[in-house]
């Protein structure tokens, strides 16, 4: 049984290690340390998550997916988490979230009997299914005020709109327009490592450089 910890930001804002020692400490109370992190900004209503693609790739069956909380895991439509949840238990993958007490069990590999064991992953499966809706619902629901706020600071004459990080979309744009020893161009994943950014955001502003760059070519 191997510890995979998965840590999730939702923006470049947010420090996606943040639960680290939090998640490092639980792990090695309970006598198991973790042998691998995954850590990424990306939002939790996402399927196309690298790194947690990525450690269902690697795990192994009876492996721990460990989070801090399951908004980390999902925020997830309930197609999407019905997809992501087979994936997890295709993988057999056991989910053990700290908000979660009742899945702290999983961190001992046998209860001793088939029963106790299937009688525990049944209750953990349904408890986790019911913090997925509620993590759910929690972001329709500030997604929703959001949008109610910028309605009506937009009807007043008030709403500016998000402002760009001017500076950082000059350094991807460097990288983007540079090339490595080899003369190669640098991949969006490249520069998003290298500047400590989501994939996402490269996507926009490589967007925007080959729409500017198709204007000034009419």
């Amino acid at each position: 049984m191997f510890v995979r910890a998965y840590l999730r930001a939702s923006t470049t804002d947010q420090d996606a290690s943040r639960a680290r020692d939090a998640l490092h400490a639980f792990a090695e109370g309970q006598g198991r340390p973790v042998a691998a992190w995954y850590g990424e900004n990306a939002s939790g209503t996402s399927s196309e998550r690298e790194e947690l693609a990525r450690l269902l790739a690697d795990a192994r069956p009876g492996d721990i997916l460990l989070v801090e909380a399951i908004d980390r895991l999902t925020r997830l439509d309930a197609l999407g988490w019905d997809s992501l949840r087979r994936k997890i238990e295709d993988s057999r993958l056991r989910v053990v979230s700290l908000d979660l007490p009742t899945s702290h069990a999983a961190m001992i590999e046998s209860h001793g009997d088939d029963f106790t064991d299937r009688m525990l992953d049944s209750l953990n499966r349904m408890l986790i299914d019911v913090l997925a809706a509620v993590a759910r619902k929690d972001w329709e629901d500030r997604r929703r005020r959001t949008q109610e706020g910028i309605a009506r600071a937009s009807a007043q004459g008030k709403y500016k709109g998000r402002p760009k990080d001017h500076a950082k979309r000059a350094k991807i744009e460097n990288l983007l327009n540079a090339k490595k020893e080899d003369g190669s161009d640098f991949s969006i994943r490249e520069v998003a490592r290298l500047l400590e950014c989501s994939p996402t955001t490269v996507k926009v502003v490589k967007r925007d450089m080959f729409n500017r760059h198709a204007d000034d070519a009419s």
